[in-house]
């Protein structure tokens, strides 16, 4: 009996590691001019950024139940155990939905093996809590130890980032409408966190310069060992902005490991393009 790992496309990794660590990818969906696309599979989020500067708008939602009941009904019939690491529940219905339909499946299926685990992570703060579940299991680990680790780094979790433009998170809901106009008006740009599965403004900083080693301020207050540690990188379409706080990051900490990539669709359409963002643990397991 193998272990099957399963995770959203909102973990922001490349579609590659989906297939070279046999982990199942849900893709979310993406809306962009009443067009459907799966996340990740069925657009490139390089696509959807152009089409976002360019004024086209998009929208965003969680898989189908019935999507859900056919991939947990299979591996009930498989008769593997299966872990579902699901993107932050404060942030989408995803984790809410998949617990309902493996409940059902479960009613029809016993034998069903499935633990559905709230990451209450986001982006690539959530990718690497599915990395390291990967990894787990490569090197042997069980269904357990692998759910043990993923909670702990899922509950020490650091999510740091910035936004050039906070009407993205305005229109998504994610960031109160006035907050967003202020914020545009002064050419103030935000220092963001997720808590406990939601996001939540730290300062409000002038000045790109300023923004950046702030940023790193923080990392420096709240990490531990971050010479040692895989720091996450992620970016709206800004391969210079994410390489110039790669730079920073390794000259301040003297960091060697790196997981960087784009922000996918899903997120992207929230957060927008310019967007920079690091993920590291507060506590190492």
């Amino acid at each position: 009996m193998g272990i099957q790992i399963f995770a959203d496309s909102a973990s922001d990794l490349p579609l590659s590691f989906f297939k070279e660590n046999h982990v199942h990818l849900i893709p979310l969906t993406v809306y962009v001019e009443d067009k459907s696309y799966d996340d990740l599979v069925g657009i490139d989020p390089k696509e959807v950024f152009r089409l976002i500067r360019a004024g086209v708008g998009t929208k965003t939602s969680q898989p189908s139940p019935q999507y859900f009941e056919k991939l947990f009904t299979d591996l009930a019939k498989s008769g593997d155990t299966g872990i579902y690491l699901a993107f932050s529940s404060e942030l989408s219905g995803t984790y809410q939905t998949a617990a309902m339909i493996a409940d059902q499946v479960k009613e029809a299926y016993p034998n069903l093996d499935l633990t559905v685990l709230d990451t209450k992570c986001a982006s690539i703060g959530y990718g690497l809590v599915v990395k390291a579940a990967a990894d787990l299991r490569k090197n042997g680990a069980g269904k357990e130890e692998i759910i043990r680790d993923a909670a702990f780094r899922s509950k020490h979790m650091e999510h740091i980032f910035t936004v050039p433009d906070l009407d993205f998170l305005a229109r998504g809901g994610r960031l109160s409408k006035t907050s967003a106009f202020f914020g545009g008006l002064l050419n103030i740009k935000p220092i963001l966190d997720v808590e406990d599965g939601k996001l939540i403004p730290i300062e409000k900083i002038r000045g790109r310069k300023k923004l950046l080693h702030r940023m790193l301020d923080i990392m420096e207050e709240r990490g531990t060992d971050l010479e040692h540690q895989l720091i996450g990188i992620c970016h709206g379409d800004d391969e210079t902005a994410a390489e110039e706080m790669k730079q920073l990051i390794e000259a301040r900490f003297g960091t060697k490991q790196f997981l960087i990539n784009t922000i996918g669709a899903v997120i992207g359409s929230h957060a927008g393009p310019g967007t920079i963002s690091v993920f590291f643990l507060n506590e190492l397991p």
